[in-house]
Formats: C-alpha cells, structure tokens, sequence
C-alpha cells in the first residue's frame, strides 16, 4: 500500500486529502504544523528553513513513497530539490479556459501574492496571460477564518468578510473566475458561490490527487489516515469529529 504524506501550517492539507481519498486507497500520514501557522506571513528564508526541516523529518521518520506540500504559498515561493515532494499551484490553464470575461483572480496568501515565485509561475504560462487578465488578491484573511475553525461556527460573519475582500476586486476588474490558492479556501468554496454566484471559483485538490493517483495507486483495497499536530492534537481532533474525518487513532502531537 503506498505511504503518502501530506502536510501544510493546519487544515488546508484536508483538502487534498478528502480528494486523494476519493480516487484512491493509500496509507496516508497528515501533519499539522499549526505552531507554525499561518506559512502566508513568512519570509522566505524563514519558510524556507520550515520546511526543509519538515520535509527532512517527515522522510526520517515515515519512509513515504511521496510527501504532499499542500501549501501553494511554499510551492511558489521556494525550490524544493526533493524528488518525492509534489507541491500545489494555482490551475491557471483551467481557469483561462472556462472564462468568458479572460480576467482572472489568484486568491492566495499574502506572501505568496507578493513573491516572486507567482511572478514567474504567472510567467511561465505565457499563452495564458496573452488570453487572460491576472489579478493576484490577498486571501489571508479568508485563510484564517478556515484554521480558527470560525468557518463552522459562524457562518454569517465569514460570509461577510468573504464580501469584504472580494466584493471590490471582483466588479471592479469584471473577474469571472477565482483559483483558490491556499488548500485552506476549499472549505469556504460554498460560501464563496453563495456570495458571489456568478463567478466560478477553481479548487486544484481534485487535480493534485488524480496527478497522485497516477503515480501512486498500487490497487491497495486498504486505506487508513494517521493525523499529527505540532500544535494541540485534542482542538485538532475536536475539528476532525465536526468535519466528519475519521482518523485511524488519536490525533499525536509531533514537533519538527
């Protein structure tokens, strides 16, 4: 059975997680860096010095087949040389194909906004920015609202802070579709339809994990879910149990 770990700063990581489960079976290892929550306020020679002790821990002591960097912050803003490491970016082909309008929005955390790795990401896919309009908003606000666990507990304010940030943004520049770029955002999907109906909202979860299956699925009729914390594991598991996740044992506390 293929040993899969995935990781970010708290609950984005779920998101990837929910979709690799729904495509495949694997024996998968989900760490919760939250003492180092949130990776969007970091420069990089701090995150990049988090998570290249994360990853190097994480090889140490789980052998995985892959490493899942669910964070698109540390996915753009650094060069991670180790081949088992998969990280997520903004599906910015996707997104271009489906709008009508050809102006966009990244939705993403502040650090990863103003990197320079989103710049050249961005620049890479040169016959997407001749046909689509690309403007990077800061979500780090709405990325909160995910890890404190106000997104299950009040849904009326998050919906309003949803306005807030994007409201201005998006009828100001005739964006027609958002890329959620923080795996935090995923959980805010329905009620960022909600708010604003007439703008489709990309999710790049189902896309990381069929990429995975492809690599990984060895047709394992097995599957189970370890979960880690840097953090509290009781608050972890508590959110686990409202999210409806079933984790195999407890939730442990683990340090990098």
């Amino acid at each position: 059975m293929a040993k899969i770990v995935v990781f970010d700063s708290g609950l984005g990581s779920l998101s990837i997680i929910r979709a690799i489960q729904s495509v495949m079976n694997a024996e998968i290892v989900y760490f919760a860096d939250q003492l180092n929550f949130p990776y969007g306020n970091k420069s990089y020679t701090h995150l990049d010095a988090i998570i290249s002790k994360t990853i190097d821990m994480l090889e140490a002591r789980f052998s995985p087949d892959c490493i899942v960097m669910a964070s698109n912050t540390p996915s753009l803003m650094l060069n991670v040389s180790n081949s088992k490491v998969i990280g997520v970016r903004p599906p910015l082909a996707e997104a271009c194909k489906i709008s009508k309008s050809g102006r966009i929005g990244i939705l993403a955390t502040d650090s990863a906004i103003k990197s320079n790795g989103l710049l050249r990401y961005i620049d890479e896919q040169k016959n997407l920015s001749e046909r689509c309009v690309i403007h990077k908003i800061s979500g780090s606000v709405l990325v909160a609202l995910v890890e404190s666990g106000q997104f299950l507990t009040d849904v009326k304010m998050c919906m309003t802070d949803i306005k807030m940030v994007l409201e201005d943004v998006i009828y100001g520049n005739s964006i027609d579709v958002i890329t959620l770029s923080s795996t935090h955002l995923s959980f805010l999907q329905t009620m960022l339809c909600r708010v604003f109906p007439n703008v489709r909202f990309v999710d790049p979860s189902m896309t990381v994990a069929k990429n995975i299956s492809r690599l990984y699925d060895d047709g394992s009729t097995k599957d189970s879910l370890s979960v880690f914390t840097s953090a509290d594991p009781n608050a972890l598991q508590e959110t686990l149990t409202k999210l409806g996740i079933r984790n195999d044992d407890e939730v442990l506390s683990m340090s990098i």
